[in-house]
């Protein structure tokens, strides 16, 4: 039988047959995907074959069906081990808030880049819009404006008090969508917004850390009563960028691909060369300083936290 894997909860996966029963099933010995050694070998997304045990209730996963694409992250312990976060997707939504707690520009950047690796369209969602003061929406404007500038696109959301939520609908309907963010973002929120019925649990923001309490434990997909599907993942303290070969790291950096050509060598990775266009460009003020950095960060192999 096939199936669509709709949750994951390390050694069990619930799987959606093709005949609409929802199975629970464990993986049939080891299952590697080209040759990537991953702490969960089958993902939420995954189509996957299965076979039912003789209880007729629960399943063997003996095969996954090759992927559209994926996220993915290193693992957080196990630096040569990677974490699929979810398959087949798409598009992807970045939950962003700039306090309480605060994701950094580096954080949204690493999230870009391992999204334009696996070619998946990513948006962000400046969610907590009614904290905003005056000044604090002028903050977020230049927030946004460093990632419109570049082509992604933003939307400003209150989970609280359902602004813009209609505008979200509208992005989600009909596709298949993962939500991502730090915990403490408000994404559980923005989810029982968009599905009333769901009531998934929300935590509150640790007053010593400014980080959210982990409220979601597993990956699991919903499905929107609007149409189209939600993948909801367990919040992102840190992002490692996985098997991104360092010569082609700035092909994933909108910007520079767009200065690349330019270029006085081909070979150039725009950190000392001469004549390099993405340097020149940093030089006149055409790129932002912060993404540049967090080029360097990623190319230098620096992790980072929140």
């Amino acid at each position: 039988m096939q199936g669509l894997v709709t949750k994951s909860t390390g050694s069990w996966y619930s799987v959606i047959a093709e005949n609409g029963e929802r199975y629970e099933c464990r993986i049939k010995g080891k299952l590697r995907i080209k040759g990537i050694v991953s702490t969960n070998p089958v993902a939420v997304g995954d189509i996957v074959t299965f076979e039912l045990e003789p209880d007729q209730e629960t399943g063997v996963i003996s095969k996954i069906e090759p992927r559209k694409n994926y996220i993915i992250r290193k693992s957080i312990n196990l630096s040569k081990q990677a974490h699929i976060i979810a398959a087949n997707m798409d598009q992807a939504f970045l939950i962003v808030t700039l306090a309480s707690p605060r994701t950094s520009l580096g954080f949204i950047d690493r999230f870009l880049v391992t999204a334009e690796a696996y070619h998946i369209p990513a948006t962000l969602i400046f969610n907590k819009l009614d904290l905003f003061s005056e000044e604090g929406l002028d903050i977020l404007e230049d927030f946004m404006s460093i990632y419109e500038d570049i082509g992604y696109p933003c939307y400003t959301v209150s989970a609280n008090d359902g602004t813009n939520i209609d505008l979200i609908e509208d992005l989600l309907k009909d596709k298949t969508t993962l939500f991502s963010g730090h915990s403490g973002v408000g994404k559980s929120s923005l989810i029982n917004k968009l599905i009333p019925n769901l009531e998934i649990k929300t935590g509150e923001i640790s007053d010593w850390s400014d980080s959210g309490k982990h409220t979601t434990t597993f990956a699991e997909m919903y499905d929107l009563p609007f149409g189209g599907k939600l993948i909801d993942t367990p919040g992102i303290r840190e992002l490692g960028v996985f098997d991104i070969d360092k010569k082609q790291l700035a092909h994933y950096f909108p910007e520079f691909r767009e200065r690349m050509h330019d270029c006085k060598f081909n070979n150039c990775v725009h950190i000392n060369e001469p004549g390099c266009a993405v340097l020149k460009a940093l030089e006149d003020g055409e790129i932002e300083p912060s993404r540049y950095d967090s080029y360097l960060s990623i190319y230098n192999g620096n992790e980072t936290r929140n």
